[in-house]
């Protein structure tokens, strides 16, 4: 340790929120570069190859095979694809001294899937599994939490390649068996969750999440049920509704614009209004209105895929001039086209705004009172219902994604193959990605305690620290010494404290750090005939005696996760 580059600090950064981003910079794991860009130093380094080996191997064992594909790449492939203009500005795009439109990856679909369009001829090329290790970039507008979110990153990802739907599900299933393998091995707390396709396209999605307070998804966890909130539907909480009136009753609500404000001075409760949201669609530029109840928020993702593109808020002014003033808007007479959510009753008597100043209008039922189409738009709530049991909702860090992406990469890039009859036919795809530096976050969130990190035995940049207590020349150093060699010979990863400090530093440093187990060498190991073992997690205490010693601990450190 006396030769090891280890900068650990006293403190935490101070703009530092997510706990791994505390922790790593104080263990001298990583440090920052810029915004979004980060360093990783020698012991940060050893845990992230942990992780990417354990990928590496569990993708191996369905068939992988690793390549290596360029980060820096022509602007062509990705206008092929139609991602040039669609990703947007998380895409770094940039231009070589020719003046050619170059981009840095993010993923690698269009040139994994041009090597095999101009590769494969015949079903008897079929399947392939194709992954590589690799930095990605990626433009990211709000790099946080230490290494979770960021602009430049590794990844994993891997394609598959098969001759029609039924290969592709064989791939995808390949792929969740070692994804779980991958986050057991890692010894990680997951769920593997239903989860939106994004910008990937594709026919359906699934992400595996940790669990974390600094995590920036939510998941939606029930009986036999996990999704990412972007996606999750649940049965909603039901709510007390107004009398039924033969036709909607103005109210004067002067000054009351909220949901609160309205339900309070009319006595119903918050979902027994109907909250009005306008939007403008990207295509066409109409105007609709997204109507959800009062106790409800739109999902946005949820919403773009229910109208099949895109959409903006509308502006105030485009609110007051097509439908009434912000605050007291309704569906009721306004001649928008209006998408309303599920979770509202048709024959429900509701409250909403009157399109007018200071009033709204009481009894409003949907079915009589205004046309609409319905779809599921809200963001599920804890305390909804799947599987006639309440949902609660958990902050995780995503961790790992699975994609099936069916012909959305083959077709514009003409990834074809000859079927058994000589037809041409379109090669179906599937892409897996993993981020070995939010397993090692996410570990880092899931064990700390209040000295430091602990990490689950596969993923410690060394499976046991030594903390030596002797000055040279003394016999608790010789026993240390020897000690450092034969741990080694059992096939132990040892970090050696042989630096000239103090037991307090040593022991502290070696809590921050968080290997698996901890052996100190001093004067009282002579005395006592034993060494001192510590198991990080939890910080118990057990006496191991001197002979058979490293057999001893490297046994012991077996037995942990």
């Amino acid at each position: 340790m006396s030769t090891l580059f280890l900068p650990t600090e006293r403190e935490p950064p101070a703009d530092a929120e997510a706990l791994s981003h505390k922790l790593m910079v104080r263990a001298g794991l990583i440090r920052q570069v810029g915004s979004g860009l980060w360093s990783w130093l020698p012991a940060g380094w050893r845990v992230h190859r942990k992780a990417e080996q354990i990928v590496r191997e569990e993708i191996d064992a369905i068939g992988g095979q690793e390549m290596l594909m360029p980060v820096l790449l022509p602007a062509d492939y990705w206008k092929r694809s139609g991602r040039y203009e669609s990703v947007g500005a998380e895409l770094f795009r940039l231009r070589d001294r020719r003046d050619a439109e170059m981009v840095l990856a993010m993923t690698e679909e269009e040139i994994v899937t041009s090597h095999v369009a101009s590769a494969v001829r015949s079903w008897r090329d079929l399947p392939l599994i194709l992954y590589h290790i690799q930095t990605k970039e990626r433009d990211e507008p709000r790099p946080r939490a230490g290494v979770l979110r960021t602009r430049e990153f590794i990844m994993k990802d891997s394609y598959t390649f098969d001759r029609d739907p039924e290969g592709l599900d064989v791939g995808y299933a390949k792929h969740i068996e070692a994804y779980d393998r991958i986050f057991d091995r890692a010894g990680l707390e997951w769920y593997r969750v239903e989860s939106d396709v994004g910008m990937m396209g594709g026919t359906g999605a699934h992400e595996y999440m940790a669990p974390s307070a600094s995590g920036e998804n939510e998941v939606a966890l029930g009986p036999g049920y996990a999704a990412n909130v972007e996606v999750a539907a649940a049965e909603p909480q039901p709510v007390e509704l107004p009398r039924p009136l033969d036709a909607p009753m103005p109210e004067a609500t002067p000054g009351l614009t909220t949901v609160e404000q309205v339900s309070g001075a009319l006595g119903v409760a918050p979902g027994a209004l109907l909250k009005a949201y306008p939007i403008v669609l990207d295509d066409s530029g109409a105007m609709r209105m997204v109507v959800v109840r009062g106790d409800h928020r739109v999902n946005e993702v949820k919403l773009g895929n229910a109208l099949g593109g895109g959409f903006r808020p509308a502006h105030p002014d485009e609110v007051v001039e097509r439908i009434g003033p912000p605050g007291f808007i309704g569906p009721v007479g306004t001649g928008v086209s209006v998408l309303l959510d599920a979770a509202v009753d048709p024959d429900g008597t509701y409250v909403a705004g009157a399109n007018e100043p200071d009033r709204h209008l009481i009894g409003v039922r949907p079915a009589r009172d205004f046309t609409f189409e319905v779809g599921d738009v809200r963001r599920v709530e804890a305390g909804d219902r799947i599987n006639g049991a309440q949902i609660r909702l958990e902050p995780a860090i995503e961790v790992g994604n699975i994609f099936k992406l069916g012909t959305r990469y083959s077709e514009p890039l003409g990834a074809t193959y000859l079927d058994e009859s000589g037809q041409e036919q379109l090669i179906w795809m599937g892409c897996y990605g993993i981020g070995p530096a939010r397993i090692a976050a996410a570990a880092v969130e899931q064990y700390a305690d209040e000295a430091g990190i602990s990490w689950p035995r596969a993923l410690a940049p060394w499976d046991v620290e030594l903390v030596g207590l002797g000055k040279p020349g003394t016999p608790e150093h010789e026993l240390a010494e020897r000690l450092y060699r034969e741990l080694g010979a059992a096939g132990l990863e040892v970090l050696y404290d042989d630096r000239d400090a103090g037991p307090g530093e040593k022991f502290t440093v070696a809590e921050l750090l968080g290997c698996p187990v901890r052996v100190t060498v001093g004067r009282r190991t002579l005395e006592a005939g034993a060494l001192e073992v510590q198991i990080r997690r939890g910080r118990e205490s057990e006496s191991v005696p001197l002979e058979g010693a490293a057999a001893a601990v490297a046994e012991r450190w077996a037995s942990l996760r």
